[in-house]
């Protein structure tokens, strides 16, 4: 049968993560290349009694249909913790502003994609960070978009670069950054970038989509402002996630944005799944309010820094001086960039010879066609035992490469 698949889907490809994950039935293999959080961060006991609580005394609103945007106490929870930690829906000059909702999806994902369905026409072009996070390229790809990609600095993106990819692509209707702990870097726009981002964003009435499921997550460093905690417009919409801080699985992620925006998400969630699993809003809800959600927090960002901290002196120890890496000060990415020459695609397939997986950096590039010297390494997946054999495997692959 000759399928006639959609314009859409037809030049789509894989994740090119979740095609390694196939990859590694072999146990043997050390596997730099997930995004998974730390099996140890999980609260297994707290969830555990909050569950059966749950299907002991309310078990008809744990299966039943809800409401598209969320199981309400949990919004509200939501919107009192955001506006604590990053001073979301907290306008600089005048209060509340725009009336700013909150929606629950199903992972952040699904925020980043719905964004896009609100704002995106078939040729429309989404400006993101070069590179950036796969799964966000390609939600945007399948809804017809363009990416175009503003490279990166150690700091962020250049706001003269940004402005100039503005004025380039008459069709740009978002803006995608992940400005904290970036995926894959693991880079940190600056404040004063984050700054010039948005009165540039401003100037051009340009809608910016900030991803921040890493934000709690810092280990090192001091906070950095929300670009959302800094409009004053109704320019920004901000998506996050529980992925990183409580289950993976539960795949429950929010967004928060003027209510005009949210309303039209709400529509386009409805032809998709009609509602977030109400069962895990219902215990994220508990959880956050029962259980001590700021110190799991802290013991989480403890186990990172140590995982950061031991693979960052690994690295230093075994790779050879011509490949550079970030220092990512939390999130769970580190970057890695080859000397100009090497091929990358080498390396990566020296290293899995060596039984040790990384992502090639081409996955993140914005222009699929364009090349890469760099590789994404996670940190919070592995075993302290597999940070240090596996960075030991890497470095004998980068010298077989270079040399």
């Amino acid at each position: 049968m000759d399928y006639r698949f959609s314009d859409k889907l037809a030049t789509l490809k894989p994740s090119a993560i979740r095609e390694i994950f196939k990859n590694l039935t072999d146990p043997s293999i050390i596997s730099f290349a997930a995004g998974n959080p730390a099996a140890e961060s999980f609260p297994v006991n707290d969830i555990a009694r909050i569950s059966a609580d749950i299907f002991a005394n309310t078990p008809v609103p744990a299966l039943q249909y809800s409401i598209t945007e969320g199981y309400t106490p949990l919004r509200e929870a939501i919107a009192k913790r955001q506006k604590e930690i990053f001073g979301i829906g907290k306008s600089v000059t005048n209060g509340d502003a725009f009336n700013d909702s909150t929606i629950v999806v199903s992972g952040g994902q699904q925020g980043i994609e719905l964004a896009c369905k609100a704002f995106c026409n078939e040729g429309d072009v989404v400006l993101c960070e070069n590179p950036t996070f796969i799964g966000s390229l390609n939600s945007f790809r399948s809804n017809g978009a363009r990416t175009v990609g503003v490279e990166m600095g150690p700091d962020g993106i250049d706001p003269d670069a940004l402005e100039r990819a503005i004025k380039e692509n008459p069709r740009v209707k978002l803006l995608y950054l992940i400005p904290t702990f970036q995926n894959p870097s693991g880079i940190t726009t600056s404040s004063l970038k984050r700054r010039r981002i948005y009165e540039i964003a401003k100037k051009y009435s340009l809608p910016i989509l900030e991803d921040n499921p890493y934000g709690e997550l810092r280990f090192a460093g001091g906070e950095i402002p929300t670009i959302k905690s800094m409009d004053t417009e109704g320019l920004v919409i901000y998506c996050s996630s529980f992925s990183k801080i409580l289950s993976a699985g539960m795949r429950l992620g929010f967004v928060v944005a003027p209510e005009a925006i949210i309303s039209k998400m709400a529509v386009a969630k409805q032809g998709e799944d009609v509602h977030t699993n109400i069962f895990f809003q219902m215990l994220c809800y508990r959880f956050m309010t029962e259980c001590d959600l700021d110190g799991h927090i802290q013991k989480i960002r403890a186990l990172y820094r140590h995982k950061c901290g031991l693979m960052l002196s690994e690295l230093e120890k075994h790779l050879p001086k011509e490949i550079s890496f970030t220092r990512p000060e939390g999130g769970l990415f580190i970057w890695c960039t080859l000397p100009e020459g090497v091929d990358m695609n080498a390396f990566v397939k020296e290293a899995l010879a060596r039984k040790v997986a990384v992502v090639p950096g081409t996955a993140f590039n914005c222009d699929t066609e364009a090349p890469s010297h760099s590789f994404r390494l996670n940190y919070s997946t592995p075993s302290d035992e597999q940070i240090v054999e596996g960075v030991k495997r890497l470095g004998e692959a980068a010298r077989a490469v270079i040399s």
